[in-house]
């Protein structure tokens, strides 16, 4: 599962808004922000939920469960070293939509 925490850091991590993590996963915004707003673990229905997972893994997102190998205990999320082509193109998209926007 996900926490609420992991899912904004995640998102955080890869500088985008809710609006494109909702177009990466597939997901409607208002999705993304009742997810986000969970307080503990992010609720939705498992289709839901997979395209998300599916979307920041794609993104590079590495999600790092309660107990699982770390310089820390708990839970948290990482970027994959291989994935910083991934982050620059996932950005440079969200700045080029955004300029797009602008001008409609």
């Amino acid at each position: 599962m996900i926490t609420a925490a992991q899912l904004r850091a995640a998102r955080v991590l890869l500088g985008i808004d809710q609006r494109r993590l909702a177009e990466l996963s597939g997901l409607s915004v208002p999705t993304i922000q009742r997810m986000e707003a969970s307080e503990t673990m992010v609720r939705g229905n498992v289709d839901s939920l997979v395209k998300l997972i599916a979307a920041l893994d794609a993104a590079g997102i590495e999600m790092i469960d309660e107990g699982a190998v770390s310089r820390s205990q708990g839970r948290g999320v990482r970027l994959r070293a291989s994935s910083t082509s991934t982050l620059v193109e996932t950005r440079s998209a969200h700045k080029a939509a955004g300029r797009t926007r602008a001008r409609t």
